[in-house]
């Protein structure tokens, strides 16, 4: 078992690591690319900089950084986290086992513009299966994405009901293995209901190649989970239960932990100001922090067999 994982290689996530691979931890880095700092093309308010440099370069010169200093940086996509006392970080290249655990990638992406998404919002349109699964039992189910997350979030929606469909709203699926799930890969035109969600209504395949136009499609649904592109800081949280702010923020302690013990959180995700500045800041408290809680709880445990 790992003292941390840092989930994301961003200012915030490699500020952590380097804090916590010099306080003789054995820090593990998820990395899933460059995020945010992909929009940047120059970088001059930084302390240090003698000239404006890509948030690309920045991110590159922190890997290295990194490395430089012996922290293992696997790239891979996290899928969710389970655990309380200690955690299992659900990946793409395996699970992973950790004292404590650092979210650091960034801000949460906004919901995609489907007509009646936000409307249906809390009456039938859900973003983490883990939470809201059991409501589902035995009902016909579908899954918004392309990717792992997706498919990771269908499979848990598995457990309850078998009526699960993953819909792709017209992208190819880049699922990395694979599966028994339904998919269906029709551009999606809106989500119905009255009161609550009653399904999607599909555009057909012509209509979506721009061939020609075709009457909509009506596939029912009772239930429909967001998993678009990978999970971030936000849905991770979400799913373990830790606490939002109004703004859809995780919430934090000064000491960057997270309503859940052991877990921390760090940068955009935290909101306030979406600066590289802040971002190494609270990565290094939340690195400073976690590392306080790892070394008390190694010693509470070591004190139990003595």
């Amino acid at each position: 078992m790992k003292d941390v994982i840092i989930i994301g290689a961003g200012p915030a996530g490699i500020s952590a690591a380097l804090y916590t691979a010099r306080s003789n931890l054995n820090p593990i880095v998820i990395n899933n690319g460059i995020g945010a700092l992909a929009k940047a093309e120059k970088i001059e308010n930084y302390y240090g900089l003698e000239g404006p440099i890509s948030g690309e370069e920045l991110y590159e010169r922190g890997l290295v950084q990194a490395k430089t200093l012996g922290v293992r940086i696997i790239e891979a996509q996290v899928l969710g986290i389970k655990g309380f006392d200690t955690f299992t970080v659900q990946t793409t290249a395996g699970d992973f086992d950790a004292v404590s655990v650092i979210l650091a990638t960034g801000s949460r992406r906004a919901a995609p513009s489907i007509p009646g998404i936000r409307e249906f919002e809390g009456k039938g349109v859900s973003y983490c299966a883990v939470c809201d699964a059991f409501f589902y039992r035995n009902r016909e189910v579908a899954v918004l994405g392309n990717s792992d997350f997706a498919l990771h979030e269908a499979e848990e929606l598995r457990n309850v009901t078998p009526a699960v469909t993953i819909y792709t709203d017209g992208k190819e699926p880049e699922f990395s293995r694979e599966h028994p799930i339904a998919v269906n890969t029709m551009k999606i035109q809106a989500i119905e209901g009255d009161d609550l969600v009653s399904g999607l209504r599909m555009e057909s395949d012509v209509h979506a190649q721009g061939i020609g136009d075709a009457e909509a499609s009506f596939y029912p649904a009772d239930g429909i989970f967001v998993a678009l592109g990978t999970a971030g800081s936000t849905e991770i949280a979400r799913q373990m239960g830790a606490e939002l702010t109004d703004k859809g923020n995780i919430k934090v302690n000064s000491e960057m932990e997270t309503t859940i013990p052991g877990l921390f959180a760090a940068g955009d995700c935290t909101g306030g100001l979406l600066q590289v500045s802040k971002a190494v800041y609270e990565g290094s408290m939340a690195g400073i922090s976690a590392g306080k809680y790892v070394r008390h709880k190694n010693d509470k445990q070591n004190r139990q067999y003595y």
